[in-house]
């Protein structure tokens, strides 16, 4: 009897994407029908992916039927062996695509996170152009953007994209499930150079120390794929796999110092107020006084465990002067980035979140007068009569790098300040 799986979308408006269904048969060998906007151009490379594809997976008898809506090579690849599990196969690593040069970059602790652009896990069309909007970071969720039905194609879709999109430059990030389910996930995504894993709805130091904890073993055991070298993991690791654990709850926000401190590869702490108010019964407002307690207690649990503090989404795509708002309302607070939904509010995040010529000037100001100091070999900073402590100056190194950063402030600003 024929095993069946399908996996893919074919609905109207489908972009990007394909449909595959595949029939496990005894007999007959590998009967191929395909329907492909870009059959002329691609048609037969197309075929003989899904032919190689198949063959990896070990399957010498089967009726595939594809229906292509203009997806590319990793996505086609993905939906085939999603179909294929699907349909009881055991395909091991999978069949990968190859590592791309651009998809090998690293990241560090301190770099600047204002903006992060949450893309559906399993919607290869908001994947392929998300890096030329310029965010910070891209996260390709797994979790809420997902349904159920559809995890386990998004697995594969993700850890394909991670190989193969080109984010120029953006920090490479994966919302995995709500734990234990989200430990899964990491099987598909650490191999493949994520740089910083989001754990939802966190409310415990033992759920991160999880995450941690199965990440730092992979890493040690050298996991790796069929097609790549064995990875470093001392290289791999120095380099940054880090965690950022959401607070979406009241238990959540009354351990956040402790979920913060749970593991020393925790880079930040994030928000989600959707969530969070729904557990507290209330209902969420642009004012945000329900919230208030909430998001100074992360920004201080944050602060105190020498992390990011970072901000909820702003739901509204089309309020442009709401989102300025609430980012300058963010920032006031102590928040460093805030999560973006659309493109269109990566420019705005930015721009709220630059430093003021005001913050520019005393900013440069400590930094002038540390550099001074040290030259002196003075233990203390001073500025005028006051005295200036090394958090103060960590601040005004940050405000003065971020200014530089969105062109606010020269490179030699040095010089030019004599």
């Amino acid at each position: 009897m024929a095993k069946q799986g399908v996996a893919g979308r074919r609905e109207k408006g489908v972009r990007s994407d394909c449909w595959v269904s595949v029939d496990i048969t005894d007999s007959g060998g590998i009967k191929l029908t395909m329907t492909s906007k870009v059959d002329s151009m691609y048609g037969e490379s197309i075929r003989q992916l899904c032919l190689e594809e198949l063959a990896a997976f070990k399957i010498k008898h089967a009726r595939i039927e594809i229906q292509d809506f203009g997806a590319v090579p990793f996505v086609i690849m993905a939906r085939i062996e999603a179909a294929v599990k699907r349909a009881g196969v055991d395909v091991g690593k999978g069949y990968l695509p190859e590592m791309a040069d651009h998809c090998t970059y690293g990241t560090t602790r301190e770099r600047f996170r204002r903006s992060r652009l949450y893309l559906p896990g399993n919607e290869p069309r908001f994947f392929l152009n998300a890096g030329i909007h310029k965010p910070d970071g891209v996260i390709l969720d797994l979790e809420d953007a997902v349904a159920l039905a559809e995890k386990d194609a998004a697995q594969v879709l993700v850890r394909n994209a991670l190989r193969r999109v080109n984010f120029y430059g953006a920090e490479r990030m994966v919302r995995i499930n709500q734990i234990p389910r989200g430990l899964d996930d990491l099987e598909y995504i650490i191999p493949h150079n994520v740089h910083v894993v989001l754990i939802p709805k966190c409310e415990s130091a033992d759920q991160v120390k999880a995450v941690d904890e199965k990440i730092a073993k992979m890493l040690s055991d050298g996991t790796s794929d069929s097609n790549r070298p064995p990875l470093n993991p001392p290289l791999l690791r120095s380099g940054g796999i880090f965690l950022m654990p959401i607070i979406e709850s009241g238990l959540g926000a009354i351990k956040s110092y402790e979920i913060a401190t749970a593991a020393d590869t925790v880079v930040a702490l994030a928000i989600g107020l959707e969530d969070y108010t729904a557990d507290i019964g209330v209902q969420r407002t642009l004012e945000g006084k329900e919230s208030f307690w909430m998001r100074s207690q992360v920004v201080n649990a944050a602060r105190a465990a020498g992390v990011q503090p970072i901000d909820t989404v702003f739901s509204d795509v089309t309020d442009m002067e709401g989102l300025r708002l609430s980012v300058l309302e963010a920032k006031a607070l102590g928040f460093d980035g805030k999560g973006c939904i659309h493109p269109r509010q990566i420019a705005v995040v930015h721009d709220a979140f630059a430093p003021s010529e005001a913050e520019i000037t005393k900013a440069t100001k400590i930094v002038l007068a540390f550099e001074a100091a040290e030259a002196r070999g003075l233990g203390v900073v001073s500025l005028g009569s006051k005295m200036i402590d090394p958090p103060v100056v960590k601040r005004a190194l940050r405000t003065v790098k971020l200014a530089v950063d969105v062109g606010k402030l020269p490179e030699n600003w040095r010089e030019v300040s004599k």
